[in-house]
């Protein structure tokens, strides 16, 4: 599989360091779309503050995608839904981390989550 990372030098705004515009996936043979995960122990208890619950986030990610035979490698698209705008920065560096600064096409979005305890839900595409 070859990832080629389009980021037009034209016609549309500068991407940053941790972002590209879009993903061409070329060569794979299986695509895997994970729900939103959030940051859940095992008991399905929240994290206690952000920070702990982007770690489980992650963690979780990680475990979907090893039930598949795939890792963090594999992540083409990611979407972030994040309770509370000042929730950015932290989540910007924890992806930036989980991915090891491979730049993805990302996208981050501000809603209200299911359950208040709930302060970010990450869902990704993977290919492999």
């Amino acid at each position: 599989m070859e990832l080629v990372p389009h980021n037009p030098a034209e016609g549309v705004y500068a991407a940053t360091d941790d972002y590209v515009h879009a993903m061409e996936v070329r060569g794979a043979e299986r695509l895997l779309f994970v729900a939103g995960t959030m940051g859940l122990d095992p008991a399905g208890k929240p994290g206690a503050d952000l920070a702990e619950q982007l770690e489980l986030s992650w963690a979780n990610i990680r475990a979907i995608l090893a039930s598949a035979d795939m890792t963090v490698a594999n992540i083409v698209r990611l979407t972030s839904y994040l309770r509370d705008p000042a929730y950015a920065d932290a989540n910007a560096a924890a992806r930036t981390a989980a991915l090891g600064g491979r730049p993805v096409p990302t996208t981050a979005v501000v809603a209200t989550t299911l359950v208040s305890e709930w302060l970010v839900e990450i869902e990704v595409v993977a290919a492999g």
